[in-house]
């Protein structure tokens, strides 16, 4: 691992038709750091995600992973570096099968027999998918949960250094968020999550990144920010529901006694 795996210098970035999606982005992120990065719609995080593997290119400053800059000569090393999640699994498996779209991005790497069987199905284990029962299975008849695996367990087979995820918990119900949470904190990689999902920032991430309008206003403790619902609310944010909800949390409820006319109750009339 990288001891500094992403550096970001004066990062801006304009489109086409003169909107100013990024600003002088200034970060580095570190080994093994879980990182939030959160905005409203248009702040720029999906721009700034689009750089970190060269699907956009600085237009000034630089972007820097590992040691390399991310420049056209540089993007098959960068895309081995930096692995990206979208924020819809059915943007990013095309293979007819588990096993198929899985080996995809080995088999480019050069990968093949033995080596290649041990890459793969060491992914798929890392994610919770049995290798004999997903294997053969169809990626279109998965759940939304199971095709969220789906799609890590094919970046992680790549052996990235950082792992990026757009809205990892979008479009999956309670159980299946729980499940993918518990999984990303068990990875031991750089994670740069972007989500609306402020909750998830904070039973994930100990740093939090806040974009607004092309610039950072906030990088520090997720805790610090997350109690600051004046502050979220002036960029457009609310504030996390284990925040804005006393005793959210089952095992912060506060306990009670039960009411005497309960414990007198005769069942059997």
């Amino acid at each position: 691992m990288h001891h500094n795996p992403l550096f970001i210098r004066d990062l801006s970035f304009t489109y086409p038709d003169g909107t100013h999606a990024l600003k002088a982005i200034a970060l580095s992120i570190a080994a093994n750091e879980r990182v939030a990065l959160v905005g409203a719609n248009g702040s720029g995080k999906s721009t700034l995600l689009l750089h970190l593997n060269g699907l956009l290119m600085p237009q000034t400053g630089e972007v820097i992973v590992g040691e390399l800059p991310v420049r056209p000569e540089n993007l098959r090393q960068v895309r081995n570096f930096v692995g990206v999640v979208f924020q819809n699994p059915d943007d990013q498996l095309f293979m007819p099968t588990v096993k198929e779209d899985v080996c995809f991005g080995p088999l480019n790497q050069g990968l093949r027999g033995e080596a290649l069987a041990c890459r793969v199905q060491m992914a798929m284990a890392a994610v919770g998918l049995d290798w004999e029962y997903y294997a053969p299975r169809n990626t279109g008849n998965l759940s939304g949960g199971e095709k969220k695996r789906v799609a890590i367990a094919g970046v992680l087979a790549m052996q990235p250094q950082i792992l990026v995820l757009d809205e990892p918990t979008a479009q999956l119900d309670p159980r299946a968020r729980r499940q993918l949470l518990q999984l990303l904190q068990s990875l031991p990689l750089t994670q740069i999550i972007a989500t609306h999902d402020l909750d998830l920032a904070v039973e994930l991430c100990p740093r939090t990144i806040v974009l607004s309008r092309g610039r950072v206003v906030f990088d520090g403790a997720t805790e610090q920010v997350m109690n600051e619902p004046a502050f979220l609310e002036q960029h457009a944010l609310e504030s996390p529901l284990c925040y804005s909800r006393p005793y959210c949390r089952i095992e912060d409820r506060p306990l009670q006694a039960t009411p005497p006319e309960l414990l007198s109750y005769d069942l059997e009339r």
